[in-house]
């Protein structure tokens, strides 16, 4: 699973959670040497985005072979780009070439408020790949008019019509995922996954009828669109000549130029059984290939591709496209092996009651990497951290990978910082605390998160999988369990010991500072005044936190301060918090372990959901100061082939010159959809 702390979260650099000054060089958790001298790492900002831009530091190291591999994962990656489009809703690709279309025609008067409310809109729609924000779900309204709109379709030639032209301005399909309380979370979801007309029970009692193997279970469903053809359910898969096969067949024809430079014989396996499950859709092939990648640990370079996260799903069974193409950063990744070599002490010795805990953890790899290209449901809006794969079965079985996106996180962190720190910490010893040692304590709640977090527990025998048992609270409970044992052992003096940190209790006390402030107030900024939490790592963050507070209230374990008409939360005893966060993880873990639905629900409900108005109201006032947007995300560097005939002789890396041209560049070599 991604880590958008990341998963379009970068909570560290963008909430200012994390966002102090670099530690020590000789710190195992320092950033990976980049050029940054005379680099830009800011493209600009509009709305509520700031887009950004990253360096692939140690691709020139590479052989040609290597650059060979890079280069066509990357293709094969950006050929997918329509499919994230069709997934997230049904007529964004229709919506998207028509507004492309205004915006390129030189028949159109370019001039005045709402052309640029327009260039806004069509710059929101590009970050989000739809029509729905990128993180809030809802449906973005342009702020100029039906009327302007229909000028300026009649002025450029472009067409937009019924349904996908009146979407923008009513409120029909407001909602890509809904998943409030007592609503059909499928039919009153937006997101392409499902036809307009299937409802939750329908789609329930179909994916129930399909019974799998119990102790090695495909992911059912994970590649499919579910409709209606003549009243009955039926699976449109995608493969190579079925949904999305146009695009699918050019991801096959560049998957098929790197399996002629695969590094070794295991990556050319892997390779042969992506594009076999791309040809036929097969799910048995997709957990073939995923065994063979996550067993596949030597080269330089790796990917992740295919049809991966089940965020977007509303009951959690099928996967956005996403890719990222990632070379391997040996140095950083040699000093986070040291959570890989102890994930078993570290699972030994948590809260966790004794019949859930694995007896042999095995495989878990976590390594920084360098990322070189990414796409689908991975850009604009990136992981910083991802941890695959995904099926149960096969992490016990086989192992797992965990990757920290170095260069994403440095570029991140060589932004620009922001005020809100100091406007949102207690006093000035916790501010002291974030800026000496929160980046470092950020960076290793996402290391321990993503290696021990995700690869930590297990289930009851006879008891179904999450997806099944916990339905609509899947994602955010095991991203809070993930969160939880991260958070454990932050404050643990284990962390020195094996030479991941120099102080540990301080380290410990700034990743918690950032973490309750987080999830109690910062992360408010991103949502409107009035909203409910509904993205599922917010979710996770606010019940976290917020069961934390109201457990230790007796003993007054974390003391909400008001100072000048200000809120504050200030941690007064971190053992007992430590202590709490424990007992959290240890329920929390039961709950996953026995399928305890009603459980899941009172937890995310009660805590996780619903906003607190008065302190929303006052987080938005006192951050209206700020002029960084919430939101960041990132153009990709484009990596040019150098060719003498047919042949590649080399390659160069170039920056585009700006969002909006990167965006119309993709669309019209990638646009394998329209």
């Amino acid at each position: 699973m991604s880590h958008k702390g990341l998963y379009a979260l970068a909570i560290a650099a963008i909430l200012a959670v994390g966002c102090g000054e670099e530690n020590k060089d000789d710190n195992a958790f320092a950033k990976a040497e980049t050029t940054t001298a005379d680099f830009d790492f800011t493209v600009g900002q509009f709305a509520d985005i700031k887009i950004l831009r990253y360096q692939i530091p140690g691709f020139e190291d590479l052989t040609l072979k290597e650059q060979k591999l890079v280069y066509y994962m990357t293709q094969a990656g950006l050929a997918g780009r329509d499919i994230m489009w069709a997934q997230n809703y049904r007529h964004n690709l229709e919506i998207r070439n028509a507004l492309e279309t205004i915006y390129t025609s030189d028949k159109v008067g370019k001039t005045g408020e709402e052309w640029e409310q327009f260039e806004t809109f069509m710059k929101r729609v590009w970050f989000a790949n739809g029509i729905h924000h990128h993180y809030s779900n809802a449906k973005m309204k342009p702020d100029f008019s039906q009327d302007y709109l229909k000028q300026l379709l009649a002025e450029s030639g472009a067409t937009l019509e019924g349904e996908a032209f009146e979407v923008l301005f009513n409120d029909k399909d407001s909602k890509k995922v809904n998943l409030a309380k007592d609503v059909d979370i499928v039919l009153e979801s937006a997101i392409n996954f499902y036809g307009p007309d299937v409802t939750t029970a329908e789609a329930e009692a179909f994916y129930d009828a399909i019974k799998v193997d119990e102790n090695e279970p495909i992911e059912k469903g994970l590649n499919t669109r579910l409709v209606k053809e003549n009243g009955k359910l039926v699976e449109q898969v995608y493969k190579s000549g079925g949904l999305y096969g146009e695009a699918i067949d050019n991801i096959i024809g560049w998957l098929e130029k790197a399996q002629t430079v695969a590094e070794n014989e295991q990556q050319g396996k892997a390779l042969g059984l992506l594009i076999e499950y791309y040809k036929t859709g097969s799910l048995d092939t997709w957990d073939d290939y995923c065994i063979a990648w996550a067993t596949s640990t030597e080269g330089n370079i790796d990917w992740i591709n295919g049809f991966i996260e089940v965020y977007n799903d509303p009951k959690g069974y099928k996967g956005s496209y996403e890719t990222v193409v990632q070379i391997k950063d040996f140095d950083m990744s040699k000093k986070m092996a040291a959570l890989s070599v102890d994930a078993q002490w570290f699972e030994d010795n948590s809260p966790l009651m004794p019949e859930h805990k694995k007896k042999e953890v095995k495989g878990v790899s976590y390594k920084t990497v360098i990322v070189a290209g990414e796409a689908g449901d991975a850009s604009p809006s990136t992981p910083i951290g991802v941890n695959l794969p995904n099926n149960n079965w096969i992490r016990q079985t086989h192992g797992s990978k965990s990757v920290s996106l170095g260069n994403i996180i440095n570029a991140y962190n060589n932004a620009g910082g922001s005020g809100r720190l100091k406007e949102f910490a207690h006093d000035a010893e916790e501010v002291e605390l974030e800026e000496q040692y929160g980046q470092l304590g950020d960076k290793l709640h996402t290391a321990l998160h993503e290696v021990v977090g995700h690869a930590s527990g297990q289930i009851n025998k006879g008891v179904g999988t999450p997806k099944e048992t916990l339905k609509r609270y899947k994602s955010t409970i095991e991203e809070g369990r993930a969160d939880l044992f991260g958070l454990y052992y932050l404050m643990d003096p284990k962390l020195q010991e094996i030479g991941l940190v120099e102080d540990w209790e301080k380290t410990g006390m700034a990743a918690y500072d950032g973490y309750i402030r987080n999830g109690l107030m910062t992360q408010l900024i991103r949502l409107e005044l009035g909203d409910n939490v509904e993205e599922a790592h917010m979710v996770n963050r606010q019940w976290v936190s917020a069961w934390a507070f109201e457990r230790g209230a007796k003993e007054n374990v974390i003391e909400k301060v008001t100072r000048d008409g200000k809120t504050y939360f200030n941690i007064t005893d971190y053992t007992k918090l430590r202590a709490i966060f424990g007992e959290l993880l240890r329920e929390t873990q039961r709950i996953t372990s026995e399928g305890d639905y009603e459980a899941a629900k009172a937890l995310v409900e009660n805590y996780g959901v619903i906003v607190d108005q008065d302190i929303h109201k006052e987080v938005l006032a006192r951050n209206s100061q700020f002029k960084s947007a919430p939101y960041s995300g990132f153009v990709n560097p484009v990596i040019v082939p150098q060719m003498e005939g047919e042949e590649i002789t080399g390659f160069t890396i170039e920056q585009p010159e700006s969002f909006e041209n990167q965006m119309l560049d993709y669309s019209s070599k990638y646009g394998h959809l329209d």
